[in-house]
């Protein structure tokens, strides 16, 4: 069982593990014949295995039994189940168009009214979740403990479990870029979604086939980029934002030395052997120019190679807003990255204005 344990810890070192989450995301999404009814019993079971197995150590099991984390663990379930369910409908349904047959949803289908069918079931689902939560608060404590004290903050202390993914987003770049700019670019490419992308497939039905791209994207974001770190932040964050593996115990005393080093300091001081330059458009040019190549030259490459097809169904207009969405949400798992391997906190540090990227 050690072994198991350790093996658990180490797959879930947040580098391995994103990585492990990233490369699984591609292959399940290539092959549709994952997404039949035998791999949902499969990773179900796999899941329930996994918990029953966990719940003999005695730290995975605080913490998944802790009140705010419960939810965790179900969503955890509630997503695996909920996306196998949308991509299997999809896929069966791309049988069915492929053999010249009309999709699921246009089989049968009757008008149905508002009252009373709509609102007896809605009525019914309303009884059935008070019941549950009536229940749930009678066995789940409620995770309220006392009035805050500046003297002793809780270590870690952490935000809500819908705004870990925030926090933990709060490692790899300033406050005011995962506190404003990156929520505010997720309302607006979330509102731009009906205008960028015009294609009429998939409206009424589920499909993967005709709308492939698109939903690896929207998944690839929802999935990867918002539940993983809201899992990493959960089980994974613990005393002074250390990571710790599922099984490994919280010591608090754990220290690990990180010396966070800025792009420039890369290019001067450790390539060219130099101090920093004083003038900061001169200090700071490496990152400066970076940034231009990827948010100013990448663009119109994407254009006439990977994303030539985009470009020429969206035009210009709406292809560009697609582009700069698609690579700003792409910066987040670079700048990941080069946190984990090489310790770079910016790609550009301007104190004299306040202003790091």
């Amino acid at each position: 069982m050690p072994y198991i344990y350790a093996f658990f810890n180490w797959v879930t070192n947040p580098p391995i593990l994103f990585t492990l989450g990233v490369i699984v995301f591609f292959i399940v999404m290539r092959y549709e014949s994952f997404w039949s009814k035998k791999t949902l019993y499969i990773g179900l079971g796999l899941l329930a295995g996994f918990f029953i197995v966990g719940m003999t150590h005695p730290h995975f099991r605080a913490i998944v039994t802790k009140g705010d984390n419960i939810p965790i663990v179900i969503m955890v379930v509630a997503v695996w189940f909920y996306i196998w369910l949308g991509m299997h409908q999809a896929t069966e349904n791309d049988k069915r168009i492929e053999r010249g047959e009309p999709v699921a949803e246009a089989i049968g289908k009757e008008k149905e009214y508002t009252w009373p069918d709509l609102v007896y079931i809605e009525f019914l689902s309303t009884l059935v979740l008070g019941i549950l939560l009536l229940i749930w608060s009678m066995f789940v404590h409620a995770p309220l403990e006392e009035p805050a004290n500046p003297s002793n903050s809780p270590n870690p202390s952490k935000a809500p479990w819908y705004f870990l993914g925030l926090q933990e987003m709060l490692v790899y770049y300033d406050p005011w870029i995962a506190g404003v700019v990156v929520p505010g670019f997720i309302i607006l490419g979330l509102m731009a979604i009906p205008y960028i992308d015009t294609n009429p497939k998939g409206n009424g039905y589920y499909t993967y086939r005709q709308r492939k791209t698109e939903i690896q994207l929207f998944l690839f974001g929802f999935i990867v980029l918002w539940c993983l770190l809201i899992f990493i932040g959960t089980f994974l964050r613990g005393p002074n934002w250390n990571f710790f593996g599922l099984f490994e115990n919280w010591d608090i005393k754990k220290v690990e030395p990180l010396t966070n080093v800025d792009l420039a300091e890369y290019f001067w001081i450790k390539f060219l052997n130099r101090p920093l330059p004083e003038a900061w458009y001169v200090r700071e040019a490496p990152g400066l120019v970076l940034l231009a190549l990827y948010f100013i030259i990448l663009p119109p490459l994407l254009a006439k190679t990977i994303f030539k097809r985009f470009y020429e169904k969206m035009g210009f207009i709406r292809f560009n807003v697609f582009v700069y969405l698609f690579l700003f949400m792409l910066l987040l798992p670079i700048k990941m990255y080069l946190r984990w391997l090489f310790n770079l906190k910016y790609f550009v540090h301007l104190q004299e204005f306040d202003f790091n990227i």
